[in-house]
């Protein structure tokens, strides 16, 4: 038996079924921002009307905590280089209209502790293990899911790859030809770079080691192929769309991203305006809104009293929920000078490289009364550290689009952050949130210490807050340029 098709062959929907492959989805998989981004894509597509489905490998921690997916007796080979690999199709059961969600199974390669890796280390067959998914994908369950024209839409390097076979190897497949392809670059840091043997393992010619297609300094580079084989490509924000341009924003793909031309569209990530939402989450000590406060300072006296930091309402509470890696801005977090100095309090909040954990646990020790820090991420506490802050801080390095900016003013906690990407798109420096510039310690400071003075006018910081409550961060809007970019694929496609 064979999964239902996203549409029939006789219908003639008003607009095309969406395929989307990711190696994350909320809330089977989640490492950082890709999960809740493709989950609130797809979504709200499939709300307006869109057939709309999700790929992603059948990993050991979706099989270990879902346990009412099932197979879909879709089981197939697939010849991916020298090797003759098997995997099968699963689903999740869902109501008519919603997202369909399924899952390729591979014991050897899915069945494992980590999604990419573990203990802090790349699995080295991270390009046999997605080589694999995109192929089976490509080859065995779109046939099924989509006998009509539709969008593939590849989510990050894992997923490139089924681009590529597409437009390559299986380019005169009835599939292929029906599809109009989309990669989303979510995070360009992370491009799948190996050695040009790679070719072979995966099946593709090596006439794909050209700088015009797969060849990056002499290596392979995943990501430059999925962009060289898609119609269109989008990124999550527009002023990362033109970082990426950049030789300082483009890690090392500039001119291949410049190359795009009007291919290359910034769309914003939004938030589930639902879940992120203080007037009625379950979450939180106390409701609130931008009508009525009061909630908002018991959710601080709260958070203060579990972080055993003094209840003390006359001065901000900085947090700060992240990876702790060097993109998020430890370097600088660690080199502030304010953070000793002016009268506010820290919270740190995330899991990640155990340089920067053991060094804000050294800040912690030293200032017991003012730093707090909780390296054991939850959704729990994210919710609750969200609420009781005053404020948020992102001094990333990067940042391609960023969410927790966004859930933060919904909570009426400004954010403090560095005008990149998504960042600079989202906060306007002294109306939303507080924004800097250079990466330094000294300009997170400035910014740390203009913070502190506005909080001190009561009157001006619930201004700030309720302008930033008011702002729309919902999917609906990122819907609909997701449409256009849709429509442009179908037209270069056909």
């Amino acid at each position: 038996m064979s999964p239902a098709p996203l549409v029939q062959p006789s219908d003639s929907p008003s607009a095309a079924p969406v395929v989307h492959l990711c190696a994350e989805y909320w809330p089977f998989a989640r490492t950082g921002g890709l999960a809740e981004a493709v989950r609130g894509i797809a979504t709200y597509q499939a709300v307006t009307g869109r057939p709309t489905a999700v790929v992603m490998p059948f990993f050991r921690s979706v099989r270990d905590q879902f346990d009412d997916i099932r197979p879909t007796g879709v089981r197939a080979s697939v010849q991916v280089g020298p090797r003759t690999e098997t995997g099968a199709l699963y689903e999740l059961p869902v109501p008519e209209g919603r997202v369909r969600v399924f899952f390729v199974e591979h014991d050897d390669y899915f069945e494992r502790g980590g999604l990419y890796g573990e203990n802090g280390w790349d699995y080295p067959d991270n390009h046999r293990r997605f080589g694999f998914f995109c192929r089976f994908v490509s080859e065995v369950v779109l046939p099924q899911l989509a006998p009509t024209p539709f969008v593939l839409h590849a989510h990050d390097w894992h997923t490139a790859l089924a681009l590529v076979y597409l437009r390559t190897t299986l380019g005169d497949t009835p599939t292929a030809r029906r599809a109009a392809t989309v990669l989303t670059v979510h995070n360009a840091g992370y491009q799948g770079h190996f050695g040009h043997d790679v070719l072979r393992e995966l099946g593709l010619s090596p006439s794909l080691f050209d700088w015009r297609w797969m060849e990056w300094y002499d290596k392979v580079n995943v990501l430059k192929g999925g962009i060289a084989f898609s119609d269109m490509v989008t990124t999550v924000s527009p002023s990362h769309a033109r970082e990426l341009c950049t030789p300082d924003g483009g890690f090392g793909l500039h001119a291949v991203f410049s190359h795009l031309g009007d291919r290359l569209v910034g769309v914003l990530n939004g938030i589930d305006q639902g879940v992120w939402d203080p007037t009625r989450d379950p979450q939180i000590a106390a409701p609130f809104s931008a009508d009525d406060l009061a909630g908002k300072a018991q959710c601080k006296a709260w958070l203060q009293e579990a972080l055993h930091l003094p209840v003390d309402p006359s001065i901000p509470l900085f947090g700060m929920v992240a990876r702790v890696v060097q993109q998020k801005g430890f370097d600088i977090v660690l080199g502030s000078r304010a953070m000793g100095r002016i009268p506010a309090q820290f919270l740190f909040v995330g899991e990640g490289d155990p340089r920067y954990q053991d060094a804000l646990a050294r800040v912690a020790a030293r200032h017991r009364s003012r730093v707090a820090t909780r390296f054991e991420f939850t959704e729990r506490r994210e919710h609750r550290m969200i609420a009781g802050c005053d404020a948020l801080l992102m001094p990333s390095q990067y940042e391609p689009c960023g969410l927790t900016q966004m859930r933060s003013q919904r909570y009426g906690t400004l954010p403090v952050v560095r005008s990149v990407g998504g960042l600079a798109d989202t906060v306007d420096d002294e109306v939303n949130g507080f924004r800097f510039d250079a990466y330094t310690a000294d300009a997170l400071d400035e910014a740390l210490v203009r913070a502190t003075e506005r909080y001190a006018d009561k009157a001006r910081w619930e201004g700030m807050m309720r302008t930033a409550m008011a702002h729309d961060f919902s999917w609906p809007v990122r819907v609909r340029q997701y449409d256009e970019v849709y429509r442009r694929a179908l037209a270069r496609a056909g």
